[in-house]
């Protein structure tokens, strides 16, 4: 078992419609889509769950009742189990895990749906993530980071960054001849991967009535001076296209960088 961090909520957005892979979110929400045997929203519980964080508040939308049924129902018959027919009792899940299902709308934006769990968030701060994106990131050194960041800088919150490899080969142009050609290099710019540490203050920034992505939130603490950073070196990897798709499940089956826990 990995050193646990403070103890923390956990809000995962599972609502949006994930319509640039809509070859499966035609038929389910994009967070119960199939990597290995297991949704990628399990992939994320167990990264949580590896280190000691097992209280989950899932931000439904999109077809939310069938992430509902699949923890309730699915999910505890995914293993092996034996019942006595004359009284036959459903198996229990493995994982011990507290979810709050909390309904945020269905065409909510991550900001509203944040808003909308509040009541369901015990602890303080709490971590918030997306429900497509998988890491193996080190949740214990994050949140000493944002610990860090808030002593010294009064953050608001912490969010992780990684630099991504292109999906494109670049091009270095030289008269009529290509000079340079790399394919998909890893590239200079950050980006935000979630795995995110989120103070009590961050519903300030949230106005009620308002619908606004949370990213846009974000932009408002940056401006002022109150988002610190975390920066990830190791495997990430979103499911935001058919392609993530294949290539995830091709990793789950040869290499799961983001398996830190044990079966």
């Amino acid at each position: 078992m990995a050193r646990t961090p403070p103890r923390s909520d956990v809000v995962i957005f599972c609502g949006g419609r994930g319509t640039r892979l809509s070859e499966k979110t035609r038929e389910m929400p994009k967070p119960l889509i199939e990597l290995g045997e297991y949704p990628i929203l399990w992939h994320i519980m167990k990264i949580y769950g590896h280190h000691g964080l097992t209280r989950f508040v899932l931000a439904l939308g999109y077809r939310g009742e069938m992430i509902a049924e699949y923890f309730l129902h699915r999910h505890p018959l995914a293993r092996d189990f034996t019942v006595r027919l004359p009284d036959p009792k459903p198996p229990k899940a493995p994982e011990d895990w507290e979810i709050s299902f909390a309904q945020t709308g269905i065409e909510s934006r991550t900001a509203k749906r944040l808003l909308l769990c509040r009541d369901h968030i015990r602890t303080r701060p709490f971590m918030v993530t997306y429900g497509d994106g998988i890491a193996d990131i080190d949740l214990r050194a994050l949140a000493a980071r944002h610990r860090r960041l808030r002593k010294e800088h009064g953050v608001v919150a912490t969010i992780t960054i990684t630099r991504p490899y292109s999906k494109y080969g670049i091009v270095k142009l030289d008269g009529d001849r290509v000079e340079t050609f790399r394919e998909k290099p890893l590239m200079n710019e950050y980006i935000n991967v979630g795995f995110m540490v989120v103070e009590e203050e961050i519903f300030s920034y949230i106005r009620p009535g308002e619908d606004v992505m949370f990213e846009e939130t974000l932009q408002e603490v940056a401006g002022d001076g109150k988002l610190g950073y975390y920066i990830h070196g190791g495997f990430w990897h979103a499911m935001d296209t058919y392609k993530d798709y294949e290539d995830l499940n091709r990793m789950w089956r040869e290499d799961p960088q983001w398996k830190i826990w044990r079966d």
